[in-house]
């Protein structure tokens, strides 16, 4: 600590986090395909429960976790929210040998419990802990360790559960003897036990750190150390119409994101791409979204406002979506990549925008925005649903659930996150 200040060894502890959790999340590009194929799973939609049960849990978990953050304060809230992962990930181990998809689902619920504590904690400390102008660029650092991690989790782990996929996906189908066909599905689902155990400790080793840790606590409920104008007069978080906005902005932006990064290689595996090509599909989102935040680093504040860069990702991205519909193949995955690229400063921007100005309604404020995840269950699922169900097309079901979240996300950052604040708090953030 000598050597570091209060903020940037914060910065440090926190992207370690980041990048944990990051791995994490971004194995549901993995495990859709892995959990259609190991579970004998009928439909993209029932795969897609794999995001709904994963995200889901930070809309039941995100106010709970405000009120126990109270009680623990940040760090401790955020061992405890390692802790809960790793019994989420424990729980892969039976799964995997009863071949049980709720199991699976169930033990996915449990890591997004864990990661909403996590996230109602770690998201507003990053923008607490230095001043508000330039909380999109330390988000984009954390966004750097998270999408980092999400890039090598695809290629790590799925090169091991999906290994020759194509092949074996082959072999099952051909399989004639129920026996064969069981003792083929077993050893797939067997593949996913090393990595959770692997996971399992590396999160119970964290959360021991982070405990242990001289990570420096933040006192939310001063309002001066959270905002540029005191909140008094408010005695409710949902008068900050900016808030209730940005809650609906980031339910619009998880789900597109999740699109861009879980849906991929679904939306290739339909169009008829091999399983061993649309298993790394997610990694091309991520490294979009990576590209993203380094400009993001480098350009905010100093270059433009978060609130700017929120605008120009919105344009951009009804821009990628517009050309995933008119395109076929390969480059319509290529334009769903590049969403990467239009999502990545769009985190960054929404929760500082969000956040600012509420002074000691900050942490259940943030976990109202942690809720807003669910837009990861519901609109990926929405996309499945339309084409398996409603029988609309691939593109087209893809087109409608994503083109009016970007349409939404530029109104809040051109007015939305305006709404309510006084005169003064506008012309610091614009």
């Amino acid at each position: 600590m000598k050597t570091m200040n209060r903020t940037t060894y914060a910065v440090v502890i926190i992207g370690i986090l980041f990048f944990i959790f990051g791995f994490v999340t971004w194995l549901n590009g993995t495990l859709i395909p892995f959990l259609k194929l190991a579970c004998q799973l009928k439909s993209d939609t029932q795969a897609f429960f794999v995001t709904f049960s994963f995200y889901m849990a930070y809309f039941f978990l995100a106010i709970p976790s405000s009120y126990v953050l109270k009680k623990t304060g940040y760090k401790n809230g955020m061992a405890l929210g390692l802790f809960v992962m790793a019994i989420g990930s424990v729980i892969f181990i039976p799964a995997a040998n009863a071949r049980s998809f709720p199991l699976f689902l169930t033990g996915l619920f449990v890591q997004g419990m864990g990661l909403a504590l996590l996230q109602t904690a770690s998201n507003p400390y990053i923008s607490i802990i230095g001043p508000i102008e330039s909380a999109a660029k330390r988000i984009s650092i954390m966004g750097i360790c998270n999408k980092t991690a999400g890039m090598l989790s695809p290629i790590i782990v799925g090169g091991l559960v999906l290994k020759n996929a194509s092949s074996i996906e082959e072999k099952i189908i051909a399989a004639t003897d129920s026996g064969q066909k069981e003792m083929l599905l077993n050893e797939l689902a067997h593949r996913v036990i090393m990595p959770y155990v692997i996971i399992t400790i590396i999160l119970v080793i964290m959360a021991i750190m982070i405990k242990k840790s001289s990570l420096p606590e933040i006192a939310s409920d001063d309002k001066e150390a959270v905002s540029y104008t005191p909140s008094t007069g408010k005695t409710s978080v949902f008068q900050y119409p900016h808030l209730v906005l940005g809650v609906i902005c980031l339910f619009l932006y998880v789900g597109v994101e999740v699109m861009a990064g879980d849906a991929i290689g679904t939306y290739g595996k339909h169009i008829g791409m091999p399983l061993d090509q649309t298993k790394y599909f997610t990694a091309f989102t991520l490294f979009a979204m990576l590209a993203g935040y380094i400009i993001g680093i480098f350009t905010i504040p100093k270059f433009i406002s978060q609130q700017r860069a929120l605008a120009i990702s919105a344009i951009l991205g009804l821009i990628f979506t517009i050309g995933v519909f008119v395109s076929t193949g390969y480059i319509a995955i290529t334009f769903i990549a590049l969403l990467g690229l239009a999502n990545a400063l769009m985190w960054p921007a929404i929760f500082p925008l969000a956040i600012d100005g509420l002074g000691k309604f900050t942490k259940i404020a943030s976990a109202l925005l942690i809720m807003g995840i669910a837009g990861g269950a519901i609109i990926p699922l929405l996309y499945t649903s339309l084409r398996d169900i409603m029988h609309l097309s691939n593109s087209f079901s893809f087109f409608i659930c994503i083109l009016p979240c970007y349409a939404y996300i530029f109104f809040y950052a051109v007015k939305g996150f305006k709404v309510g604040k006084p005169f003064a708090l506008k012309a610091v953030l614009t």
